[in-house]
């Protein structure tokens, strides 16, 4: 005897479906055909249950709950489980391989292997860089691509992902997403969890980046006019020798801002950064002029007991912010298309160059950029050094020409 929606309704738990009202503390079952029952717990659950033989042992499948799974599904699901039986596949064990290649798909998707790919690569990243990587993908990829499995996100998938940047007008943001996304693609082939790049089917795909550089002053006039403006500036002590410093050790924003007292040998004039700190992850040597070491004795008794020489002014234990300098350029009134944090690189790499004409080298070096010697080898961070010392006092004293208004060398460009 078949069952009906009716009896099924009908049945309660604790008393057997006989009419005879007999009551029970334990499970019973109402059969349907061709395996399928349902089974009513004390509890007043109902399972449907598909009894099978396979292999010659006797086997259970559940095939849901009622009412979630109507008796029409549950019908439905038997005659599945019995086609992979006629086909000679145990319904059961196919449930559980399907399960588990669910769960290793799970475990292999974009956003399990692209962190994995960032927590192995950011032991070798400065902090602040390793966080804007991971900001992109949490951002702009993750919600997108995050749960499908690494080996099936395909080209048009990543091209639709990276063009809602490029809809919000950030096209060089896209192409850094999709760099990104290329280098957590070819990890996942390395490591087994994908075939191909497809990455690799989008160049040219993404509209270019217009070339822009980082606004810098470099004509010495205005560059005195800087000056002037910085040793009048009104703020905080530990942001005005931030300025002051700038210039005259000319190293990235992020690694002034980090600056740690234990780094310095103010006796000796020289500024030793760490490796982990640096973009090319090299130990590099600032060597100091007296003006940039006077800046910093100044600077000692207010800051000197903690450990960054310019600490947040919210909490001792954190350097400044990434962007007090440029605020403090902008109170200043220089617009973002004048001057950068940045700006200082590139004033110091052409007046060196053209005004004081330094050699090349000496100048890339300081300015740790990838130099390397006649023969190939990498220069250290020693190299050069005594001419080092004597360029950057150089450019400081020619500096302070130029903030008191002083005669001005014109810039010459060298003949190409």
């Amino acid at each position: 005897m078949t069952l009906s929606d009716v009896t099924i309704r009908k049945a309660k738990p604790g008393i057997k479906p006989t009419g005879s009202g007999e009551q029970t503390d334990k499970p019973y079952k109402m059969g349907d055909s061709g395996g399928l029952y349902l089974e009513v717990a004390p509890a007043g659950g109902k399972w449907w249950r598909l009894k099978y033989r396979f292999g010659g042992k006797e086997k259970r499948l559940s095939l849901g709950t009622y009412p979630d799974t109507g008796l029409a599904d549950a019908r439905e699901k038997r005659d599945a489980a019995r086609k992979l039986l006629a086909a000679g596949v145990d319904p059961g064990e196919q449930r559980k391989a399907a399960k588990a290649a669910g769960e290793e798909r799970a475990a292999n998707s974009f956003e399990v292997v692209a962190r994995e790919w960032h927590a192995k690569q950011s032991a070798t990243w400065v902090e602040l860089h390793a966080s804007r990587i991971m900001l992109r993908l949490e951002n702009d990829v993750f919600p997108w691509l995050g749960t499908r499995p690494i080996a099936d996100v395909t080209a048009k998938e990543l091209l639709a992902t990276v063009n809602r940047i490029v809809d919000r007008g950030a096209v060089e943001s896209a192409h850094r997403v999709l760099q990104n996304c290329g280098q957590v693609l070819r990890y996942a082939i390395a490591t087994g969890r994908a075939e191909r790049n497809p990455v690799a089917d989008l160049r040219g795909a993404l509209p270019p980046v217009k070339q822009t550089h980082l606004a810098a002053i470099v004509d010495p006039v205005a560059i005195g006019g800087l000056l002037r403006a910085m040793d009048a500036y009104n703020g905080s002590l530990v942001t005005k020798c931030a300025l002051m410093l700038a210039p005259l050790v000319f190293v990235r924003p992020g690694e002034l801002r980090q600056a740690e007292w234990a780094e310095f040998d103010l006796d000796g004039a020289q500024w030793n950064i760490r490796a982990e700190k640096m973009k090319m992850r090299e130990p590099h040597l600032v060597p100091l002029s007296p003006q940039a070491v006077a800046i910093l004795r100044e600077l000692h008794p207010l800051t000197g007991r903690g450990r960054y020489v310019f600490p947040s002014a919210r909490s001792p234990q954190r350097p400044m912010s990434n962007n007090a300098v440029l605020s403090a350029l902008r109170r200043m009134g220089y617009a973002t298309d004048e001057m950068s944090g940045h700006g200082f690189r590139a004033m110091a790499r052409t007046v060196l160059d053209e005004v004081l004409h330094f050699r090349p080298d000496y100048i890339e070096h300081q300015l740790a950029h990838a130099v390397k010697d006649p023969n190939g080898r990498a220069y250290n961070r020693t190299a050069h050094l005594a001419e080092r010392r004597k360029m950057m006092a150089a450019w400081a004293d020619y500096l302070d020409t130029l903030k008191v208004g002083g005669n001005v060398v014109p810039m010459t460009r060298k003949a190409s």
